[in-house]
């Protein structure tokens, strides 16, 4: 990983679009003042970067009884699907 690039406030303040492209593409960014850094502007979660479609490395599989719920009685319970202490 390369090292977050460092402005100071001036600078941070001149090029304030320039820096949250940088951020929206990844990349950290590092605030300074007096050349002692002070904050750090970092993406808030990461991208997937999916250039076409079917871009993901494996299949997705779905077994037949992914959608069973018989051994999760608490999920069951927790959205409507059996009243509160009902067995089946």
């Amino acid at each position: 990983m390369e090292a977050a690039r460092q402005y100071n406030v001036h600078e941070a303040k001149t090029h304030f679009s320039k820096i949250l492209e940088a951020v929206a593409t990844g990349q950290e960014v590092i605030i300074s003042k007096s050349g002692e850094p002070v904050a750090k502007v970092i993406p808030l979660r990461g991208k997937v970067r999916r250039t076409s479609r079917g871009s993901l490395k494996e299949p997705v599989v779905f077994h037949d009884d992914f959608d069973d719920i018989s051994d999760d009685s608490g999920f069951a319970e927790a959205f409507g699907l059996r009243e509160e202490g009902t067995a089946e």
